[in-house]
């Protein structure tokens, strides 16, 4: 893997991998701060493998959405300390077990994302059904 992240002005950067681009700016004007990019980083990482294993489990739903917040410490280098995600699906009641063994699969076995900021700040998640 690799990305080509190129200075633009004061704390905006265009971040770039195999032809698609992202906005960064450390001011949050003109795009996502390089830690909200960690953030949506665990968020879509696990996301996918969570559409993947219900896929398979055949387990129906139509809406998901990972909401990922984090605690900081006051010190710098200001590291994440703890990481919380939330999950919101709509599915059937009776698929709940299915939908939580889905989400726990990604966080401890296949997100590598989730693997990797696991060894600095413990990763916990909700689950919602919406």
């Amino acid at each position: 893997m690799r990305t080509t992240t190129k200075w633009v002005s004061e704390h905006h950067f265009v971040s770039e991998q195999e032809g698609l681009s992202i906005t960064i700016d450390g001011n949050r004007k003109q795009g996502m701060s390089p830690k909200a990019l960690l953030l949506s980083g665990v968020a879509g990482c696990s996301g996918v493998d969570v559409v993947d294993i219900l896929q398979k489990m055949r387990v129906p739903f139509t809406k998901l959405e990972v909401d990922a917040s984090a605690e900081q410490t006051e010190d710098h280098p200001r590291v994440f300390t703890e990481i919380s995600l939330v999950y919101k699906l709509d599915f059937a009641p009776d698929d709940e077990d299915k939908v939580r063994k889905a989400i726990e699969l990604s966080l401890e076995k296949y997100c590598g994302v989730a693997a990797m900021l696991r060894k600095n700040s413990p990763v916990t998640y909700t689950l919602e059904r919406i």
